[in-house]
């Protein structure tokens, strides 16, 4: 059985003005996503599954989804505030959706096999696909055996303003221990450094091992994040603005032995369009992959 590719868009409509704007980084018009896509059919997925809202489905099928139809076979899943929260009433003001766990919850119904996530807006590079794949396929795994694709921290970071990052620490056989959610992480003259919620600053060295929510898992997560999420419901959904992120959630699992993480190394780039001047990076890169051969063109021209 071929894994499945679980990709997180449901965000895309509030950073992209509704998909209006998406900035092409391609010569043909390509997005991040496309590139993300073709990567992982090469690497032998077999099925795609975007998370989106309701009220872009018209305008991210027509400029995205639409065009792989004839390729593999797609799906959807929405993330509503109100998707999946079994009684619970959310405040009325609210309509941002619950974090990343809660995206990857709404899939529950449209995949029964292994599948890696990923974040619409992020580069991950073609290795890193076919790396996953080759987790995911392995006959042997057990229920709550997931995987992880860790990238070197320095190798992740804006020019243009600080991000956050799930720093991990593995054991001698590089199995997740903890991961732990830092927030404005940034390149200074200096060094590499983060913030705590109080101000205080920390230093990093960079060469820490990063995710970059390129995660593998088997269909077991989908029980696990049910029961997580209802627990944060209970004790946060009322604060207007709390998400339940995958990190948090695959933390807590690990720490009670409910499942195993493989940290798979990959020495590929991985750029996001966290700022809008990181379009032009992001052009100036997949410019570079192209002439280096590694992508077409035109990258569905000769699908």
């Amino acid at each position: 059985m071929k894994p499945t590719l679980l990709i997180l868009a449901a965000g895309l409509g509030t950073r992209f003005g509704g998909l209006k704007q998406i900035d092409p980084v391609g010569p043909n018009g390509e997005i991040i996503i496309d590139y993300a896509i073709y990567n992982a059919i090469n690497a032998g997925f077999g099925k795609l599954v975007f998370v989106i809202r309701h009220y872009f489905e018209s305008a991210f099928k027509k400029k995205i989804g639409n065009k792989f139809d004839n390729i593999l076979e797609t799906a959807y899943a929405y993330q509503e505030v109100d998707a999946c929260v079994d009684g619970f009433e959310p405040p009325k003001d609210r309509d941002k959706p619950w974090g990343t766990g809660h995206a990857i919850l709404v899939a529950g119904d449209v995949i029964h096999e292994p599948f890696a996530v990923i974040n619409a807006d992020d580069y991950y590079g073609p290795n890193s696909f076919k790396t996953m794949a080759r987790f995911l396929g392995k006959k042997d795994l057990s229920g709550n055996e997931y995987a992880m694709i860790g990238y070197t921290l320095r190798d992740t970071l804006s020019k243009y303003g600080p991000v956050s990052r799930g720093v991990c620490q593995c054991d001698e056989k590089m199995f997740l221990r903890k991961i732990v959610e830092r927030k404005r992480v940034e390149c200074t003259a200096t060094g590499t450094r983060y913030f705590e919620d109080d101000g205080t600053e920390c230093l990093l060295t960079g060469n820490e091992i990063v995710s970059r929510n390129l995660w593998g898992f088997q269909p077991s997560i989908f029980h696990h994040l049910k029961v997580h999420f209802q627990r944060f419901l209970k004790e946060r959904g009322d604060k207007k603005n709390s998400e339940l992120f995958i990190p948090t959630v695959v933390d807590k699992l690990v720490e009670e032995k409910k499942a195993t993480v493989k940290v798979l190394c990959t020495n590929d780039k991985c750029f996001g369009v966290t700022y809008h001047r990181d379009a032009a990076i992001a052009t100036r890169s997949i410019r570079q992959l192209i002439d280096q051969g590694l992508y077409p063109e035109n990258l569905w021209e000769q699908s």
